[in-house]
């Protein structure tokens, strides 16, 4: 492959050139309710051309690789009709390699069969719990990618990605009134991880029925602890995107926002995105510019100390390329992505975060949200009233609001242990979704959250 990925090389005119090449071979099974919904398997073969020349950028794409010296072509042609300026990348050092996965066991190897019971019982064990339960989705999926990537300047590496995933989702109703409870576990290590998660699928079903029963919570403003699944998707969500440069380098207002050296947060916070933590879904030695992924402080004792970047973002703004250049496909432009990003560990417990609360919430896990520039708004699964530092009475419809900065001011609690939740899903960005990332952090407390629910 290596051969013809050079050779292939050598018929550009363009500045730059990078080819990248993967084989993928996936499986999945869902069950909707009683009914197995969908079940099969794939294996495809395809890549990408990209070409810079003047400051412009070309791409092609094939399924066969007897075309791809057309398509070397073509991505120059491309470039060559746009490029009005100057080319601007960061340099890097040219890396030879090979990564090969090591799946304790490999699900390449499992009947679809076997693959299919497996999810049928998790889903049996959602429908039978109660006969509130009104139907389930219970979803597998896998992929193993092989990935081959040239360039001009004289990298080439393989890269082995395997995925592996179940989603377990329960419906419960009574009247009008329906509830959701939600499970999930995926990662790289093998099929393993994807059994034994009979008491998941039935935790699934009990937080849905548990829901009927829950009153909503009652608006207004709360101290507020999160969990680390939330907070990991709160560092993600509602700051990690403000700090991909493509969106700060086109954008005048965020770039005023963005300033290197600015308190931007409590000095109790430091926000990390780091992609060479081992076993998690975003951890890959190189991103898709072949650049070698590191651990990138973002927010370190509340100062904004850096951001992510591409080899042409990092150019044009003068600093250094991070890793962060991801594909969620051989069909797509590697664009700026997150790998692994959470908040590191402080030093309080979770006791220590309730202790004082005379009427606070604690807020679990993420269901749903969307963020505007600054602002947002995130859907906690559940969560439990404090009272006079104790856990309460379980309430439903928590509504989390508010400006990001003045929330990372208003954080004065940060637990002593990080945890990474296995979850299923995936990060969206320009249509490329849903792309494998990892997200974690300790217990937080944070002070005078905005809490939408029953007035």
């Amino acid at each position: 492959m290596r051969n013809i990925m050079e050779r292939a090389l050598r018929k550009s005119k363009a500045e730059y050139t990078e080819i990248r090449i993967e084989s993928v071979v996936s499986s999945w099974v869902n069950f909707r309710g009683q009914e197995l919904d969908s079940i099969g398997s794939s294996k495809i073969l395809g890549g990408i051309v990209r070409a810079l020349f003047k400051g412009g950028w070309g791409y092609a794409t094939f399924n066969d690789l007897g075309d791809l010296d057309l398509r070397v072509v073509e991505a120059f042609e491309s470039a060559r009709l746009v490029g009005r300026g100057e080319s601007e990348l960061a340099e890097v050092v040219p890396v030879v390699d090979e990564i090969e996965a090591s799946l304790e066991k490999d699900f390449r190897q499992i009947p679809l069969s076997a693959k299919e019971g497996v999810i049928e019982e998790y889903n049996t064990i959602i429908l039978e719990y109660d006969n509130k339960v009104e139907t389930s989705n219970v979803g597998y999926r896998d992929s193993f990618r092989k990935i081959w990537y040239v360039n001009s300047e004289g990298a080439y590496i393989e890269d082995e990605r395997p995925d592996v995933g179940v989603v377990m989702s329960a419906m419960a109703r009574e009247g009008a009134n329906i509830q959701q409870g939600f499970e999930s576990v995926a990662g790289g290590a093998g099929f393993q991880i994807v059994e034994g998660l009979q008491e998941k699928a039935e935790t699934a079903a009990k937080r849905a029925v548990e829901l009927l029963t829950a009153p909503p919570v009652t608006g207004g403003k709360y101290p507020v602890v999160i969990n680390p699944k939330l907070a990991g998707v709160f560092a993600h969500e509602a700051f990690g995107h403000l700090s991909e440069s493509d969106f700060v380098y086109e954008n005048e207002r965020i770039k005023d926002l963005m300033v290197l050296g600015r308190q931007v947060a409590s000095e109790k916070v430091s926000i990390i995105d780091d992609g060479t933590i081992p076993g998690l879904r975003g951890t890959h030695r190189y991103d898709d510019e072949g650049v070698k992924t590191r651990k990138n402080y973002l927010i370190k004792d509340g100062i904004l100390v850096g951001r992510l970047h591409s080899r042409e973002t990092a150019r044009k703004m003068g600093e250094e390329p991070t890793g962060n250049a991801r594909a969620i496909s051989y069909q797509h432009q590697p664009i700026i992505r997150m790998t692994n990003t959470y908040i590191d560990k402080g030093s309080a417990s979770f006791e220590d975060m309730t202790r004082d609360v005379k009427l606070g919430l604690y807020a679990v896990d993420m269901v749903g949200g969307q963020t505007s520039m600054e602002m947002f708004t995130f859907s906690a699964a559940y969560g439990y009233m404090i009272r006079d530092g104790k856990l309460a009475e379980c309430v439903r419809d928590v509504v989390l609001t508010g400006n990001v900065f003045e929330t990372l001011m208003h954080i004065d609690m940060v637990g002593d242990t990080v945890e990474y939740p296995p979850a299923g899903g995936g990060c969206g960005k320009d249509g490329q979704s849903p792309l494998p990332v990892g997200f974690g952090g300790p217990y937080v407390r944070i002070q005078d959250v905005v809490v939408g629910g029953r007035s």
